[in-house]
């Protein structure tokens, strides 16, 4: 998630109005893989994050996700999505592709944890070579710059490399929205990138408890059009949200859906710019994992617009379910 306390002299001033950008061209990808499935998925379908509610880290390890809690999961949100961002290829998750095939899912975007680990390449480009109809596109690593795991020309090497052994498949990264804006250095990495995977997220944002969900959702537009003037191709924020509690740090319920029903009255997704709702199911376990920002984040837990137990919150009553 987007915690970072770095300038925002690219985005806003105050939650209002669009600052005025540091000097940086729009970035262009060097050569386009075949990006029409993805861009019709963003234009007509519905994306969402997610995470097996199996797979969990445990003191570093993780656990693993059969293929039947996997199809348990995706069943419950076929009926509202029909597109998928993924976070590992790892402990089960490499079989996700596999089963939304099965259940008539139309895209999924694979994400991979760790771009230097071969394993996960190599499963990643095993899983699109198994279900190329539904498989749009692959992100290496998410927030790799930002939770200082890695480096801008490693991310760009690790991109031309991937590109290489898929030539067809769409690459990109996913890091919070100002690390794109923020380093001259990004561009070398951006221009490998066939689409952008940004994480933008109001709650982090000094104003974001003065301000009401309009603003909030203004805050997630304004800044995914910012990113487009930055970067000459699809730009799909991959998270933003408002999570459903705990009540001691100010998150409830009410909250997160007023924040979905202004978002989807204000940003209209197209071939061009789109959003993913962030996340599919509750994880507690990330209370206490690995967090770049120092102290506690009771909010990790809450993020879901289903609980761990895969019980709707009240969020999903102002989303439509899709005609299949």
């Amino acid at each position: 998630m987007d915690r970072s306390n770095a300038s925002r002299r690219a985005v806003l001033a105050g939650f209002g109005a669009l600052a005025a950008a540091p000097a940086m061209a729009s970035v262009c990808a060097k050569s386009r893989a075949n990006l029409a499935p993805l861009q019709a998925a963003m234009a007509s379908g519905r994306f969402i994050a997610y995470q097996p509610t199996a797979l969990k880290a445990i003191n570093g390890k993780l656990m693993h996700a059969s293929d039947d809690s996997i199809r348990v999961d995706l069943s419950v949100l076929r009926p509202w999505f029909d597109s998928l961002i993924t976070y590992g290829v790892l402990a089960g998750a490499e079989h996700i592709a596999d089963v939304a095939a099965s259940l008539k899912f139309r895209s999924v975007i694979i994400g991979v944890w760790d771009p230097s680990n071969e394993v996960e390449i190599s499963n990643a480009i095993a899983v699109w070579k198994r279900n190329p109809k539904i498989v749009s596109g692959l992100s290496l690593g998410n927030e790799i710059i930002f939770g200082k795991r890695g480096t801008w020309a490693e991310l760009a090497l690790a991109l031309k490399q991937t590109r290489a052994r898929a030539p067809g498949l769409p690459l990109t990264i996913s890091e919070p929205f100002a690390e794109y804006l923020d380093h001259a250095e990004s561009e070398a990495a951006m221009a490998q990138m066939d689409f952008m995977l940004a994480n933008v997220h109001p709650i982090f944002e000094p104003w974001f408890k003065t301000a009401p969900p309009k603003n909030w959702a203004d805050f997630v537009v304004k800044v995914s059009a910012l990113l487009a003037t930055k970067f000459c191709g699809p730009v799909l924020v991959k998270e933003t949200g408002v999570p459903s509690g705990p009540a001691s740090s100010g998150f409830n319920k009410k909250n997160q859906a007023a924040f979905w029903r202004a978002l989807e009255q204000q940003f209209s997704p197209g071939r061009d710019r789109a959003f993913a709702y962030f996340s599919a199911f509750d994880e507690p376990w990330r209370t206490s994992d690995f967090n770049p920002v120092a102290g506690p984040h009771p909010e990790e837990a809450h993020w879901g617009l289903f609980s761990e137990a895969r019980a709707p919150k009240p969020v999903m009553g102002a989303v439509p379910k899709l005609r299949r």
